[in-house]
């Protein structure tokens, strides 16, 4: 059953990133999106880790600051029994001052560790920011580059020589028609102007009658 299920998510996470191939294809900045997303959730975990090793760090070197006062009081404790005579708790001291030092010992190579871990988690986390700030970069490069080859794309539509072409035979038959009608119009008015001259001609030959 569990191999059934394995199988079907596998199929579904196929046909998924098959749609998001086809649609990075038609747009490649969504896939830049992604993989910011990505980096950002990298970046983060690092940032967790990095403030956990701090923890870290910090609770070593309480430990270490409490070995330390431990082997202090029993070095005291070792210097007493030994004036006192106390042979038993000369040898019980001894015997947890070893213990405390050994603990020290291995305290302090646990801190020296945890300054190196820190500082190699820290350039990471300065690494990660910075690949991060130049996917930012270069995504506006990229809106930027879209943006002026869409608009060259308008551009070259309506520069294109068959539509110039068109807008051009246009023009001239929008100017063709105008030019009749102001022949039109001129026609018109010298014809009305003759008639009236030839009126007032008229009316003086039948006065003169």
């Amino acid at each position: 059953m569990s191999n059934l299920f394995t199988r079907i998510k596998d199929s579904v996470k196929a046909d998924l990133h098959e749609a998001m191939d086809r649609k990075e294809e038609k747009n490649p900045i969504a896939h830049v999106n992604q993989y910011i997303r990505e980096c950002e959730v990298e970046v983060k975990k690092i940032k967790r880790l990095v403030e956990k090793q701090y923890e870290i760090k910090q609770d070593i070197a309480k430990e270490l600051n409490h070995a330390n006062m431990m082997v202090e009081k029993r070095k005291r404790q070792v210097q007493l029994a030994e004036e006192m005579e106390e042979t038993e708790l000369l040898e019980e001291a001894k015997t947890d001052l070893e213990q405390f030092e050994a603990r020290v010992s291995h305290l302090n190579e646990m801190s020296d560790k945890s300054v190196k871990d820190l500082e190699m988690l820290e350039t990471k986390y300065v690494q990660m920011k910075q690949k991060l700030k130049d996917l930012y970069v270069k995504r506006l490069e990229l809106r930027s580059r879209e943006n002026i080859a869409r608009t060259k794309q308008g551009m070259n539509k309506v520069l294109e020589t068959e539509l110039v072409s068109k807008s051009a035979s246009k023009f001239a038959e929008l100017e063709s028609y105008i030019e009749r009608i102001e022949q039109r119009v001129q026609t018109d008015s010298r014809l009305h102007t003759l008639d009236a001259r030839f009126q007032e001609l008229e009316k003086k030959a039948t006065t003169t009658n």
